[in-house]
């Protein structure tokens, strides 16, 4: 079995149309492989959440609060994970499987990760084999697992207030 190479955007300011515009183009919605995604959907897209809906994504949180992510399977790739960040913004990913040397898996992500980056118009991206979404902005910065890094996130992200939890 090969790794797999997750690849992931920096999206500072997710607002529900960018969110909407993932979901529909990577997430096989008829099978998402996680529940809640319907949860998501009506928390950050629509607004008409129910307190299941907010229990669903707090499910998704770490016992220490802050962000999230959400692991989905994929349309045309392995998977697509949304991560909504301790500072409100998203972190939107892609997996694919891995098999090739290192400077193929390598010169892969890039390509994945500069067409994320403009079809998101994302600042920053950042990929490797088998790496966790970031969930706050110390954690992007980690050099950790990572193979690739272009561009930088904003420091200090001004979502809107919907993204940032003020519901």
């Amino acid at each position: 079995m090969y790794p797999w190479l997750d690849a992931y955007v920096w999206v500072t300011d997710p607002r529900p149309p960018i969110l909407d515009r993932f979901i529909s183009t990577y997430v096989d919605v008829d099978d998402p492989g996680d529940e809640r995604l319907g949860a998501f959907r009506r928390v950050y897209l629509s607004g008409v959440a129910s307190d299941a809906d907010l229990c669903a994504i707090d499910e998704l949180r770490p016992r220490s609060g802050g962000g999230f992510s959400l692991y989905l399977r994929g349309r045309d790739h392995r998977g697509a994970i949304i991560t909504i960040t301790d500072e409100g913004a998203a972190v939107l990913g892609l997996s694919v499987e891995a098999p090739d040397e290192l400077a193929l898996t390598v010169r892969r992500a890039e390509e994945l990760v500069e067409h994320l980056r403009a079809e998101f118009s994302s600042p920053a991206g950042l990929a490797g084999v088998e790496l966790p979404p970031p969930q706050k902005r110390s954690e992007w910065d980690d050099e950790g697992l990572v193979l690739l890094r272009v561009g930088v996130p904003p420091l200090a992200p001004s979502p809107s207030p919907e993204i940032a939890g003020d519901r």
